[in-house]
């Protein structure tokens, strides 16, 4: 049996921070980064972490999961979160996929969204993935260039259907039966 995977932390090139595994402690902060944006600040609830702290605890404990943070001087300055997924198709290929891509307000556009994809990347190499995958909202269009200038292609169309207690509903409000 092949010895656990363990990310390459440290120091993220071109940037003044190192990437590292988010602790619990860093919950307020990435909480703060995913509701500090447009779509999040409607979607996401500060002001309670419980549901927080339960989601970390799944992720924390799972190694096809990785919750990582761009630390330096002044604290968590962004976040992503990596997970690996086995499949059938592509020959049974693992996949990189990235979810929850967030860089502080106050040092976007300074190249660290990037270098942290970047690293996004060749942790999914490392681990043996065929592919890096995302989703980012349609109405995005400066995350759509972005993740093109990265060398990402819009290839697939996403759709999703929100789960509520009473069963899936379309985005009209009617039950799918």
């Amino acid at each position: 049996m092949s010895a656990p995977y363990a990310p390459a932390w440290g120091p993220l090139p071109g940037t003044d921070v190192a990437v590292r595994a988010a602790t619990s402690g860093d919950l307020p902060a990435l909480v703060a980064l995913l509701a500090d944006d447009r779509l999040g600040s409607g979607r996401e609830q500060a002001g309670d972490l419980r549901p927080y702290r339960a989601a970390f605890g799944q992720i924390d404990t799972d190694p096809a999961h990785v919750l990582v943070v761009a630390a330096g001087d002044d604290g968590v300055v962004a976040t992503l979160q990596l997970s690996f997924v086995p499949g059938l198709s592509r020959g049974g290929a693992l996949r990189g996929q990235v979810e929850g891509v967030r860089v502080r307000a106050d040092r976007r556009g300074a190249g660290l969204g990037g270098a942290l994809l970047r690293w996004a990347i060749a942790e999914s190499c490392r681990r043996g993935c065929a592919l890096v995958q995302l989703t980012t909202d349609r109405s995005r269009p400066e995350a759509h260039r972005f993740y093109e200038g990265l060398g990402f292609t819009p290839s697939h169309a996403g759709y999703k259907l929100p789960l509520e207690a009473g069963g899936p509903h379309r985005a009209d409000g009617a039950a799918v039966s």
